[in-house]
């Protein structure tokens, strides 16, 4: 089901890159930028995630906490964090409920073979877990700058 500004943020819970247990509940009372992608260590997986990483403090100061969320494993995501130092929480969603919860789990294509994957894109939610904006042209090089618009 296609989720609209002004809907409650599906509630979710997963397990962070260190196995620990993540519930968007706990994040009550503060914004959230939920952004989902395809792949850790790809080229535009990894320009976005280095922008989030490098904005981190403008982005708290505007109120947000980052959660990124991706089908890959937590060993995955240890990888990804360690290699390029990144600061904030991934999700790896392996069992797909959180993709598919937000909708964000299609059919793609590419050199013209069909897949399912992740369609990246971000969501941000309000403090009584509303969604506020739903960002879907990702800019991975200046995301930043589209959720402090």
């Amino acid at each position: 089901m296609k989720l609209n500004v002004g809907d409650a943020a599906p509630l979710f819970e997963g397990k962070d890159q260190q196995g620990n247990l993540v519930r968007l509940a706990d994040y009550k009372g503060k914004k959230v930028v939920l952004y989902f992608y395809p792949k850790d260590d790809t080229p535009g997986c990894t320009a976005q995630a280095c922008d989030l990483r490098d904005n981190r403090e403008r982005l708290q100061k505007a109120g947000y906490e980052v959660i990124g969320v991706s089908v890959d494993d937590e060993k995955s995501h240890q990888k990804f964090i360690k290699k390029y130092d990144l600061n904030f929480t991934l999700i790896a969603d392996t069992d797909k409920k959180i993709v598919e919860a937000y909708d964000v789990w299609k059919e793609k294509s590419m050199y013209g073979k069909n897949f399912m994957g992740i369609v990246r894109t971000t969501f941000l939610i309000d403090e009584k877990g509303i969604i506020t904006d739903i960002i879907e042209k990702v800019d991975t090089k200046a995301h930043t700058e589209q959720i402090l618009k």
